[in-house]
């Protein structure tokens, strides 16, 4: 038996609350989301990133980055946007100055969706949220997540 270094065991139990917590709110989220508007929490996550996609320089997003976004792989994320697509949540269409690029855009019904949705997964977060911090182990955890006030950059490498 080799002994374990102090750090990498704290370590490790930080790591495993946080993956805990992150289950608990995902799969709260997921079952209202579902149970309200027929979303998961992945192609709520899509439409949502997509949504605030713009014309401007750098204003569409690659597939890649869209993938990163949604923490998703590029073919999982391909999937995704097909099924979004033949709900007529989404469209796709080539790049106007590199015919090898397609871009994907939120449709009306896409967009009327996620803001009828997006009150449903705020509820669930802070439902999940609050259940969470009653857990010791779990409460420092959510009081960092309850500081993070600013937006985070979706699209770094």
């Amino acid at each position: 038996m080799t002994a374990t270094d102090p750090a990498l065991t704290a370590l490790a139990n930080g790591w495993a609350a946080l993956y805990l917590l992150y289950g608990r709110i995902e799969a709260h989220i997921e079952r209202a989301l579902q149970s309200e508007h027929g979303l998961s929490v992945r192609e709520y996550s899509l439409l949502d990133v997509l949504s605030r996609q713009h014309d401007g320089e750098g204003g569409h997003l690659q597939m890649k980055q869209v993938a990163d976004a949604v923490v998703l792989s590029q073919s999982a994320t391909t999937r995704l946007v097909t099924r979004l697509e033949d709900r007529g949540l989404l469209s796709r269409y080539l790049c106007p100055t590199d015919r090898r690029g397609i871009y994907t855009n939120v449709t009306r019904e896409g967009l009327n969706l996620l803001d009828e949705a997006r009150p449903t997964n705020d509820a669930a977060l802070r439902e999940a949220l609050d259940a969470a911090a009653k857990n010791p182990e779990l409460a420092p955890l959510v009081t960092a997540v309850e500081a993070v006030n600013s937006p985070l950059p979706l699209l770094q490498p």
